[in-house]
């Protein structure tokens, strides 16, 4: 079982230590956010632009914990406007293939639906990041069109329906 939290500035050195031993995982099937990204003082900056835009209510950006309440993955929800957000998630390489993509999507569907009032969920990948498209699949997400992801060939998923369970729409 996994839990999601919102994303609090507590959380920072665990984020920056999951994202810095993530860092080359993370690279093969998504694009690198440069080295800036993984020093204390660039993590830290971004952590309070995040943090801003979820107070806002932009942005809804939460942290995975795995069983043991270590830090797994994140999964996050952008651009809040007129009832629809992008997902965007990453699960670490240790907690990879043990269902914990899917089943923090699935909560956060959950969440944008009743929380955060949301009716539509938009989420890309790119080709040769099949294990992504399973979690999608998974999580009730048709596919849409393809397009180009940080220069990759890539596929857009929509899901609409947030509060039906994943294939009853």
């Amino acid at each position: 079982m996994v839990t999601l939290e919102p994303l609090r500035a507590e959380h920072a050195d665990a984020l920056l230590a999951f994202e810095r031993e993530n860092r080359a995982y993370f690279a093969r099937t998504v694009p690198d956010r440069g080295d800036a990204f993984f020093t204390a003082a660039g993590f830290a900056a971004r952590l309070r632009a995040l943090l801003d835009e979820q107070h806002a209510r932009a942005c809804r950006f939460h942290v995975v914990l795995g069983e043991d309440g270590e830090l797994v993955g994140r999964v996050n929800l952008m651009d809040l406007v007129d009832g629809s957000a992008e997902l965007g998630y990453r699960v670490g390489e240790q907690a990879a293939g043990r269902g914990v993509a899917t089943a923090a999507v699935t909560q956060v569907c959950r969440l944008a639906a009743t929380d955060y009032g949301l009716t539509s969920l938009t989420a890309v990948t790119t080709l040769d990041n099949p294990a992504s498209m399973k979690v999608l699949a998974r999580s009730g997400f048709i596919r849409v069109e393809n397009i180009t992801v940080g220069g990759r060939p890539g596929v857009r998923y929509e899901r609409r329906h947030l509060d039906a369970a994943p294939g009853n729409p």
